[in-house]
């Protein structure tokens, strides 16, 4: 989930214009919106809490950016359902299966992992399967929420029915990103939470880079025949794939497809959830298709005190030695996935949270109430040179 360090896509030459807006502003701003949506107030605050945590951790792809263009159209049209309430389908204590019943999975899959943590307390694990689910967000926000009780939390969700990465050597369409999140207690105040697209990126962020006019770096997009595509509003024009974690087939593209069907086991089969590869997914061209109704998700919760003492001793020093690993000569200091997001998270707490104009505006337009725009250098241009990212949004 985490790519707060450059994503090495190429920035446009000229400065953004950006405001900074404090947090607990946007929160509150975002909540409100939620609220005049139809959600209940103490649901969307837990939603705007999931959405914000985008912005706040540096994840913009999967942060306000998607209030307009996705959560607002997806209550008013029906796709979800402001007021709906989770339905137990069977309980067998450590063990829960729900139907969320469209409800915002903002909230929805937070209160699942809540749930999923009550039962670890009590069993020692808890296993919350979701069927009828809606766009989450950033899987990384509901997995902490297991890591901040002490525990490990794990997140996985498919993309419903939604079909928009083909099988290295396919030609049709049969998985959405399945993004997969853990996440555990680590050094003080640095959570490690590895938040991760089965694909090489999530939609979101060759969106925001077409947004924002940067080239997708090579690797991200491929056309028909696989030749790389550096142009990132292609892909929302129908013109490139999106690709798998290991690159291409010979380089280990097939592992990054193999975890995003094993994403759709654990996400979708389990529950009864819709999937991606369905019959109708080999009718027709092949191209994108399907809708991401009825997205299915697992999460996971392990209390490790239950099972053995001294777990967060032994996390602080595993997680400590990785910080202490040499870095190349001249390089950036080592960090596990999870820990810049962190510091970024509690800059931005104090300082405010920067937002591109275009998206101010959009927000404003909304009926958010945020300051005025000013104009500040965009922090990303001067990159030269590509750091490696600690993880990934999600979807």
């Amino acid at each position: 989930m985490t790519s707060t360090l450059p994503d090495g896509a190429a920035p446009r030459s000229d400065v953004r214009r950006e405001v900074t807006v404090p947090y607990e502003t946007l929160l509150g701003e975002t909540t409100a919106c939620f609220v005049r949506l139809g959600v209940p107030e103490a649901r969307a605050r837990l939603a705007a809490e999931a959405l914000c945590y985008g912005d706040l951790t540096g994840m913009d792809s999967h942060g306000v950016f998607n209030l307009g263009r996705l959560y607002r159209p997806l209550l008013e049209s029906g796709g979800a359902d402001p007021a709906a309430e989770p339905e137990v389908l069977r309980d067998l204590g450590a063990c829960v299966l729900l139907d969320h019943r469209r409800a915002l999975g903002l909230w929805a899959a937070s209160e699942a992992m809540d749930l999923a943590a009550e039962r670890a307390a009590r069993h020692g694990i808890g296993l919350v399967s979701v069927r009828g689910a809606t766009h989450f967000g950033c899987a990384g926000v509901h997995a902490r929420r297991a890591a901040d009780r002490g525990m490990i939390g794990v997140v996985a969700s498919n993309c419903g029915g939604q079909r928009i990465a083909r099988p290295p050597l396919g030609a049709a369409a049969l998985l959405g990103t399945n993004p997969l999140s853990v996440a555990a207690p680590a050094v003080e105040g640095r959570p490690f939470v590895l938040d991760m697209s089965t694909t090489v990126v999530p939609t979101g962020r060759v969106r925001t880079a077409a947004r924002d006019g940067r080239e997708a770096p090579e690797g991200w997009l491929t056309d028909d025949a696989g030749r790389p595509v550096r142009d990132a509003s292609a892909y929302d024009r129908g013109e490139a794939w999106l690709g798998w974690l290991g690159g291409t087939p010979a380089t280990g593209a097939f592992k990054g497809f193999g975890l995003g069907l094993a994403v759709e086991l654990l996400a979708a089969l389990l529950p009864g959830a819709a999937t991606g590869p369905a019959p109708a997914a080999l009718e027709g061209d092949g191209r994108p298709g399907g809708s991401d109704d009825d997205i299915g998700f697992l999460v996971l919760a392990v209390a490790p005190d239950a099972l053995r003492d001294g777990f967060a001793g032994d996390a602080r020093e595993v997680f400590g030695t990785v910080l202490d690993c040499p870095p190349l000569p001249g390089g950036e200091p080592v960090r596990y996935p999870g820990h810049p997001e962190a510091e970024r998270a509690e800059e931005r707490r104090a300082s405010g949270v920067p937002l591109p104009a275009p998206l101010h505006a959009e927000l404003t337009a909304l009926g958010l109430r945020l300051p005025a725009v000013a104009t500040v250098p965009d922090p990303r241009l001067p990159v030269t040179a590509t750091a490696p990212a600690t993880g990934e949004e999600s979807r």
